[in-house]
Parts: C-alpha cells; sequence; structure tokens
C-alpha cells in the first residue's frame, strides 16, 4: 500500500474514531474518556510503525482531535453551530437581495429555493443537537 493511502486511511480513521464517539448515546465525560483512551491507543500504534511520514501524521492528527476535545461539550458544540447556522442564513438572504435587485426573476426563485433549503437544513442540525 502506498504511504499516502496509508496516511489517508489513518487519518481518516481517526476522525471517524473521533466523530463516532461524540455522538454516541453516553454522558459528554465518559465519551470523551474513552476517545481519550482509544486516541492513547492510535499513538502507541503509530509510535511502532516504520514509516515516519505514516506515524507523524497520524499522532500529529489524534493530538489535534485530543486537544480539541479538551473543552467540547454539547453547549459548545450547539453554541458553535447557531452561529454557523446565523452566517448561512445571512448569506442566503443576502444572495436573495442581490438577485433581487439585479432584476432576475429566474434567479431570484433559485436564490430563495436555496435560502429555504439553508434554513431548513440549518433548523434539522438545531433541532438534532438541541435534542
Amino acid at each position: 500500500m502506498k504511504k499516502k493511502t496509508v496516511t489517508a486511511l489513518l487519518g481518516g480513521t481517526a476522525i471517524g474514531v473521533g466523530l463516532g464517539f461524540l455522538f454516541a448515546p453516553k454522558s459528554g465525560k465518559e465519551t470523551r474518556e474513552e476517545l481519550k483512551a482509544k486516541i492513547d491507543e492510535l499513538i502507541s500504534h503509530a509510535k511502532e510503525m516504520d514509516l515516519d511520514d505514516v506515524k507523524e501524521y497520524v499522532v500529529e492528527k489524534t493530538e489535534e482531535i485530543e486537544e480539541a476535545l479538551k473543552d467540547l461539550d454539547k453547549e459548545k458544540v450547539l453554541k458553535i453551530a447557531k452561529e454557523k447556522a446565523k452566517e448561512i442564513q445571512k448569506s442566503a438572504k443576502d444572495l436573495v437581495n442581490y438577485v433581487k435587485d439585479k432584476g432576475e426573476p429566474v434567479l431570484q426563485e433559485a436564490a430563495d429555493a436555496v435560502r429555504e433549503k439553508a434554513i431548513d437544513a440549518t433548523k434539522a442540525v438545531l433541532k438534532k443537537l438541541e435534542g
């Protein structure tokens, strides 16, 4: 297997494991503890590998994930999601206003549809996070 493929596979696995634990139906503290143990295990395995670039990448990425998870909790994620939702909705509104000002009815219909979908998508994400 090529080094880049192995690197991508291991990096993707590390990120997948992290996200899997974040959305698991356990308490935040328990989930973070389990994730920390898995990250430590992954780092340990990576350090045993002979491929220096793979080892370096995996260690670097898992340490990044671990650092980001130190203060991650549901409330913080929800706050960030709400801020992003507002940004997305504002951008969609700006798009609609721009094409409306240009007097392009076909573009206006499409922009309105994008705005509505953006609102629906952000509401769905927020509902899931709040639920």
